[in-house]
């Protein structure tokens, strides 16, 4: 086993392969986290899941579930992403270090692109300044408890259990999701299912019973230029995520162009071959990181899925890691 530290000592614990393989790999972990320790077994072989959730957001696991699993998965980078909070920095350093898994510090930020009407999802990684986005933090997450609890009232209208019961599943966060309200129902045996019929019947943006909650949630969030232009401030990197579930392929294309964006998330469920080639094509001509990542939440998945299902290259982890320390010295 080798301890590989951030100022470029290397402690040889136990180890089956050479020290220049070792060196090699120290370069890449470099500066790359906060803890800045990685434990590698035998030959190294890197593996990143730079895309999770957990209970902070509208996963179903807590954040030592998760770290402890990324471990088990052989995991050696985790980002854990939750949306618009950066509750999980501080314990997720100080559990990875405890598992021996590199947390890199990030955040996903929901987004509105005005010019098409549509949400885009923001990855944000190693902001050297998180106080910066402490306000867009607690807006999006204001908005989105004041809009959580309108859907849970509308809910409990039509099915009769109570609020606190669907706020129990919310309790590691601030908000509730339609994940936690769909629990909720579960237990009661409204349904068997988290994403079906009575999931269309309450969501569905056409003739659903929260329609109308649903249809104003795009325009609730800040546009994706503010978004970018505040963690670029904080010293952060700026990465799209899921392009295919919010049809943000032309708004990839556009802010890789005009160098508004850092990278794009490509090795994700919801993308086809195609769509991967469309996107390594784009990554290519405007100079873009290329990531992956499972999205994973747990219980709460829309697909069947577990961490480490979709995974960030050593290349695009180098890439990244060389980035952060250009932001560090800017």
């Amino acid at each position: 086993m080798l301890l590989l530290l951030n100022n470029g000592i290397i402690k040889i614990l136990y180890c089956s392969c050479t020290k220049q393989q070792a060196e090699r790999h120290a370069i890449v972990v470099e500066c790359l986290t906060q803890n800045n320790v990685i434990f590698v077994d035998g030959d190294f072989d890197m593996k990143a899941d730079l895309h999770c959730h957990t209970t902070l957001s509208d996963g179903s696991l807590g954040i030592e579930e998760v770290i402890s699993q990324a471990r088990r998965a052989g995991i050696t980078h985790l980002a854990i992403t939750d949306h618009d909070t950066l509750s999980s920095l501080s314990r997720s350093a100080v559990l990875g270090n405890r598992y021996g898994v590199n947390i890199i510090p990030a955040v996903e930020f929901s987004a509105f692109d005005g010019e098409r009407g549509t949400k885009a999802h923001i990855l944000c990684y190693m902001p050297q300044k998180p106080d910066r986005l402490e306000g867009l933090c607690l807006r999006n997450t204001e908005n989105r408890k004041k809009r959580g609890k309108k859907i849970a009232m509308k809910v409990i209208e039509k099915y009769p259990i109570s609020i606190e019961h669907i706020a129990r599943y919310a309790s590691g966060g601030k908000a509730i999701y339609r994940c936690h309200v769909m629990h909720a129902l579960m237990d009661y045996g409204y349904t068997t299912e988290l994403y079906g019929k009575v999931y269309n019947e309450i969501f569905n943006t056409n003739d659903g019973i929260c329609a109308d909650i649903v249809k104003n949630e795009t325009y609730e969030y800040p546009e994706v230029r503010f978004v970018l232009q505040l963690i670029h401030s904080s010293g952060g990197i700026a990465v799209i995520a899921h392009p295919k579930v919010y049809n943000n392929f032309e708004l990839v294309d556009e802010l890789g162009k005009k160098g508004e964006i850092d990278g794009v998330e490509i090795w994700h469920q919801s993308l086809s071959e195609t769509d991967r080639e469309g996107l390594v094509k784009v990554a290519e001509k405007h100079g873009l990181i290329t990531t992956g990542g499972s999205d994973f939440h747990g219980f709460y998945n829309y697909y069947p899925l577990s961490l480490g299902d979709n995974l960030t290259p050593e290349n695009s982890l180098i890439k990244l890691n060389n980035l952060h320390k250009k932001e560090v010295h800017a």
